[in-house]
This record gives C-alpha cells, sequence and structure tokens, in this order.
C-alpha cells in the first residue's frame, strides 16, 4: 500500500485529537512547577471570597446572603480565564517560548482548547469550594441544578476566550498586565456579582448588561437557586456572543503570524 504524503495526513478527527492531546501534554508540563500551587491558591481564593462578604456585610437578610453565596463562585471563574490566560502567553512571548508553541505540528485551535480544558479544571475546585464555604457560612439551602454544568462550562469558556484574545492580540507583555490588572480591578470592584445591578446607578447598570460579569453571574446563580434570576436565556446568548467575538479577535491576531 502506498504511503500518504504528509501534508494528506493533517486533516480529519485523528488528526485534530492526536494534536489536542499533544499540546495538552505541552501545556501540563510547562506548568508543572506552579500548578499545584495555583489549584491550591484557587481553592483558598474561592473560599475567601465567600467569607469576605460576610466580614463586610455583617449579619444579612436571605436574599442578600443568596446573592453573597452564589456570587462568590462566579467570582473565582472570571480572574481565572480573563488574568491567568493572557499573563501566561505574555510569559511565553518574554521566556521567548510563543514561536517555539506555534512551530509545533498540531492545528492551531487545540492550543486554545488545551488552555480552556486546563482552566476549566482549576476553576472548579475553587468554584466548588466557594459555594460550599458560603452556604456554610449563610445557612443557605441552595437548589442546585444540572444547569451548573453549562453555566460552569460556558462561563469558563467566555472567561478563557477573552483571555485568550487579550493574550494574543496585545503583543506587548507589560501592555497585557496593565489590561489584566484592569480587569481585576473593575471585577473585584465595580462588577454587580454578588449585589443586584439595580443598586448600580443607571448608567452603569446599562454598561453591565453589555459586559459579561453580570451574566456569568446570572447563568451561575440560576442554576444554583429557584425564581431569583429572570430571562437568563439572554445572558447565555450574551456570553456566548463574548466568547464567539473573542475566538474570532484571537483567530484574527494567529492568523497574522502565518
Amino acid at each position: 500500500m502506498t504511503a500518504l504524503p504528509p501534508a494528506a495526513l493533517r486533516h480529519g478527527a485523528a488528526y485534530w485529537l492526536a494534536g489536542y492531546r499533544g499540546m495538552l501534554r505541552f501545556d501540563l508540563t510547562s506548568s508543572r512547577d506552579w500548578l499545584a500551587t495555583f489549584l491550591l491558591v484557587q481553592v483558598l481564593m474561592g473560599a475567601g471570597m465567600a467569607l469576605v462578604y460576610g466580614f463586610y456585610l455583617g449579619d444579612m437578610p436571605p436574599a442578600a446572603a443568596t446573592f453573597v453565596a452564589t456570587g462568590a463562585p462566579s467570582l473565582a471563574i472570571i480572574p481565572l480565564g480573563m488574568a491567568l490566560v493572557p499573563s501566561l502567553i505574555a510569559g511565553r512571548r518574554i521566556e521567548g517560548t510563543y514561536d517555539f508553541m506555534w512551530s509545533l505540528p498540531t492545528p492551531r485551535l487545540t492550543a486554545a482548547l488545551s488552555s480552556f480544558t486546563i482552566f476549566t479544571l482549576l476553576a472548579v475546585p475553587g468554584f466548588a469550594a466557594a459555594l460550599a464555604i458560603a452556604a456554610w457560612r449563610y445557612h443557605l439551602d441552595l437548589h442546585i441544578t444540572a444547569w451548573v454544568v453549562p453555566a460552569v462550562l460556558l462561563s469558563s469558556l467566555m472567561a478563557a476566550s477573552v483571555g485568550f484574545a487579550v493574550g494574543h492580540s496585545v503583543a506587548d507583555p507589560a501592555l497585557v498586565n496593565v489590561v489584566t490588572n484592569l480587569v481585576i480591578f473593575v471585577v473585584l470592584m465595580f462588577s454587580p456579582i454578588a449585589f443586584p445591578i439595580e443598586n448600580f446607578p443607571g448608567w452603569l447598570a446599562a454598561v453591565h448588561r453589555v459586559l459579561p460579569f453580570w451574566h456569568l453571574a446570572n447563568v451561575v446563580r440560576a442554576a444554583l437557586t429557584e425564581g431569583l434570576v429572570p430571562h437568563v436565556g439572554m445572558s447565555y446568548a450574551v456570553l456566548g456572543a463574548w466568547a464567539l467575538g473573542s475566538w474570532l479577535l484571537a483567530g484574527w491576531a494567529v492568523g497574522r503570524r502565518r
């Protein structure tokens, strides 16, 4: 039987699966020095976010406590994808391994899928810790539904997609750090995640109806409560639009390297 030329083999599901496995091994190997430490930090951060609002707000009525308890897990997802992903890409630029990564004989999309897999798995322990400790701290009986799976997956995908787009479209590593720090500042200080959006002035509420942070909290909160979040379908649509737009931006940025 005549062997196929190498170019003819570079297509199909088997090629993509092999490329995905290869990129996953590459990412896990390159991150082995910090992966366990970061996993511990992620769990502690999720637990800390669940507790710290209680120190600020003191005794809260059940409705406010429910917002805090269901908002803390969202705060464990957003910084992971939107800050750590672009920071790691910027670090590869500084180390000189960025070009090497793109020289690997795998589909370029598999690099994004590998990053999404790793950071979704990293987000789950922090999410679970924040949820469990918040429910215990505020004495809540949450109604966890099967919707928590698509809510967490889409939230993680959106956050990682935005981080991936920022990391690849902003060439200056120093500027990437500025952008990621700004994102963390906005998320922690000026996002209606642990409190209702109605508490914001009208103009700021309108801005957050376009930004993804409030919508991310909505889909997570809807999966953990009953009747607290109306019109959650719109939030799923907005998150999907942000993820798609980020992939298009990242694809454009990566395509320029050809």
